[in-house]
């Protein structure tokens, strides 16, 4: 299996723009040389596709992820949302050593969490999106 991964900013309804890894990546590390002006200040929706590659044509996506990019002032990515981010995802996790002291209460936090971080961090495509991306990676249907 070959894999690769597919990086796209949505804007609007159903138009997509498809972001290099390499670009993308160096604004996760926050390159000094990179930053995305058109974005600056903004919360940006994107999508990250993984496709199996045969003979380096697409012919399966594998995994999908909707999240959001948040840019500071400069158009680079805000740290502080990522940490948050991060944090949240941790945050979602049963507990390992769940509190034995009061049988009758049930420790819901981790599922209080998973739903405040879907809210702010995730967003679900249209079926326009989807066919968009569909599109972009695989080209015109017959």
């Amino acid at each position: 299996m070959n894999l690769s991964i597919r990086i796209f900013i949505v804007e609007g309804v159903d138009t997509i723009t498809r972001l290099p890894l390499a670009f993308y990546e160096r604004l996760h590390k926050r390159d000094p040389d990179e930053w995305f002006l058109k974005y600056a200040g903004k919360r940006v929706r994107y999508a990250l596709i993984v496709v199996d590659l045969v003979n380096r044509r697409p012919i399966a996506i594998v995994k999908d992820e909707f999240g959001f990019l948040f840019f500071d002032d400069e158009g680079r990515l805000k740290v502080s949302e990522h940490g948050e981010e991060e944090s949240l995802a941790l945050d979602m996790l049963d507990p390992l050593f769940p509190d034995q002291t009061n049988s009758r209460v049930i420790d819901a936090r981790h599922k209080f969490v998973k739903k405040r971080y879907f809210n702010k961090f995730s967003w679900s495509p249209t079926d326009e999106i989807i066919a968009a991306i569909a599109e972009a990676i695989f080209g015109k249907f017959i």
